[in-house]
């Protein structure tokens, strides 16, 4: 048996023994009844193995703690009460359907809308934290080409899965959480196509046989749990609002972005710049000058930038020989600010 034959056989006996589902199995199978040689064989062989590495059969365990649930939140979020309150309510709904062992409920597919930096993407995450899923993110910015999601067919040469597939390849659960970011800011020419995937995506009737034309066979989707963030609304498709759940996220007074800076974002900062939290102090009447360099921002992303850089410029000094604590006010801010 000559190297490639011997490869064949291998490949059948892995089809054989992963958990696929009967289709799946036999199209892999026939597929190598003619395999072809050199660079069409090495492109089949990838082919299979990316089918044969997706979780057909593996799901996790939902948390179903709405104290925990809670507890996650205000761990990662300061304020947005009513925000968090419509998460809480949400995941209530789940619970209770999960106790009761209720058939056929869809879960409703929550929309964060907001400015930038004003928590979409993080409250996402705190969901999927809080039920104890795996989370994967799909960003829309710039996507200009449905085939992005949905995969291109493998008679291509520069065949690939859609970004859908690879994240739940990624996950290696099929009921992850997916969160598509920023579905609003895909590119113009390319919007029709990729709205009516979305649709396809987040509609119950359609999703449990998603069809990526790169693996050419259905996947059941109807367990993701799927998240949307978008800046506004005008750009996304009345077919796909239909079936989505709006929030809108509140912007950030300057009180509250100022116990975001010194709670959350600060030690986060230092901790990311290898800086030990007690060596860098700042002064309580710098903070407004910390909190709005450019003026009024609803989110906390330019925040986080000014935090991030004072805490590496902090660093650099350490290196240099410099033992600190460091002390930021009024005038010296700027040099911690510095480019």
């Amino acid at each position: 048996m000559d190297a490639a034959q011997e490869q064949l056989e291998n490949l059948k006996q892995r089809i054989s023994q992963a958990s696929l589902p009967q289709e799946v199995s036999e199209k892999l199978l026939n597929l190598l009844k003619f395999p072809g040689t050199g660079a069409e064989l090495e492109k089949l062989v990838s082919y299979i193995d990316f089918a044969i590495s997706l979780p057909f059969n593996k799901s996790s365990q939902d948390i179903l703690d709405l104290p925990r649930a809670r507890q996650i939140l205000d761990k990662n979020h300061h304020g947005l009460k009513t925000l968090k309150d419509r998460i809480l309510e949400y995941l209530s709904v789940l619970i209770l359907h999960a106790r009761t062992g209720s058939g056929g409920f869809n879960a409703p597919i929550l929309l964060f809308v907001g400015l930038v930096g004003t928590g979409k993407t993080s409250i996402a995450y705190s969901i999927a934290e809080a039920l104890g899923r795996k989370i994967a993110r799909v960003p829309f910015g710039g996507l200009g080409d449905a085939a992005n999601l949905r995969g291109q067919s493998k008679i291509r040469p520069d065949s690939e899965p859609g970004q859908i597939i690879k994240a739940i390849k990624a996950a290696q659960v099929k009921n992850p959480v997916i969160l598509l970011d920023e579905i609003d800011r895909v590119v113009e020419e390319g919007r029709v196509g990729i709205m009516g995937v979305l649709v396809e995506l987040l509609d119950p009737a359609q999703n449990q046989a998603f069809v990526d034309h790169f693996l050419d066979f259905p996947f059941d989707l109807s367990q993701v749990l799927f998240i949307a963030t978008a800046n506004n609304t005008g750009n996304i498709a009345t077919a796909v609002m239909d079936r989505l759940e709006p929030i809108q996220m509140p912007s950030y007074s300057d009180q509250e972005k100022l116990v975001i800076g010194k709670n959350y974002l600060l030690p986060k900062a230092l901790d990311e710049a290898g800086v030990d939290r007690n060596l860098l102090l700042i002064d309580e009447g710098t903070w407004p000058q910390i909190l709005r360099p450019l003026g009024f921002d609803g989110g906390i992303r330019s925040l986080q930038r000014s935090l991030q850089a004072i805490c590496r410029k902090v660093a650099m000094k350490i290196v240099e020989g410099e033992m600190g604590p460091f002390k930021i006010n009024q005038e010296n801010l700027g040099e911690f600010l510095s480019a």
